[in-house]
């Protein structure tokens, strides 16, 4: 079993929190001291996305971090050049679109992987059916590529899609792009916990929740979540430490 995968797996309410890399005052160089807080608040794993010009899955929120980032010229190499230098104990996860990692070049982008902290990728528009362009690079590798199921994937779907998962299963609460809040269907539920069932990944709730209600309910049908928009609006607008306590008090919810 991979690193991430044994790290969420010992642990209940797991807390996954996104950040956008470059999206700080001081650009690339605020991402040690975003990663150490997000650590020592408690944080399972760490999701850090990587800038693109035209992100399908992200909501306004994130898609104008992005837009911060890239007006500061972060791009996909000086990330990893940046988490080259970063020691820390919890595993990382990018979050990427497929075309940056084309443009980078598979190979050099495994190889400058394996000398940071990731341990996991997430690339929602690679579609399993390609990706061969990923996986035969990292299967001997401490690295986990993350499916993503949503709410609309058919029974049949869902187990090709988590039959070999490692690390997490990323459950989409909502049909749509991140940051959307309260629109969580009755159904989802019943869908986490059969969701749950078929594999012996931990399933972990994402997209549109930003309060510990929702907290709460996720992480008693699932292995817990992964919040996004909230914390990225929250370290923007300069609220460290209600960051830190907000990922302290999920952790208890």
């Amino acid at each position: 079993m991979k690193t991430l995968q044994m790290s969420l797996s010992n642990k209940k309410n797991n807390f996954i929190p996104y950040i956008m890399a470059g999206d700080h005052e001081k650009g690339l160089e605020g991402l040690k001291e975003t990663i150490q807080l997000l650590e020592e608040a408690g944080s399972s794993a760490i999701e850090i996305g990587v800038p693109f010009s035209d992100p399908v899955a992200d909501g306004p929120v994130i898609e104008q971090a992005g837009l911060r980032a890239l007006a500061r010229n972060v791009s996909l190499s000086s990330i990893l050049e940046t988490l080259k230098t970063i020691d820390t104990k919890v595993p990382l996860v990018i979050m990427t679109y497929f075309n940056p990692v084309y443009q980078l070049g598979i190979e050099k982008f495994v190889a400058a992987l394996e000398e940071t902290p990731v341990k996991g990728l997430i690339i929602p528009d690679l579609p399993k059916e390609h990706e061969g362009y990923i996986k035969p690079f990292i299967n001997d590798k401490d690295i986990c590529l993350v499916p993503l199921v949503s709410l609309t994937t058919p029974l049949s779907r869902q187990k090709e899609l988590v039959a070999d998962a490692e690390g997490f299963i990323y459950a989409v609460a909502i049909n749509g792009v991140t940051g959307k809040e309260n629109a969580y269907s009755n159904q989802l539920d019943q869908h986490l916990k059969a969701l749950s069932s078929l594999t012996d990944a931990p399933v972990l709730t994402g997209f549109g929740i930003s309060n510990l209600t929702d907290v709460e309910r996720f992480n008693k049908v699932s292995s817990g979540v992964i919040v996004g928009s909230k914390i990225v609006r929250d370290l923007h607008e300069k609220k460290e430490q209600e960051v830190a306590t907000f990922i302290k008090n999920a952790i208890k919810a």
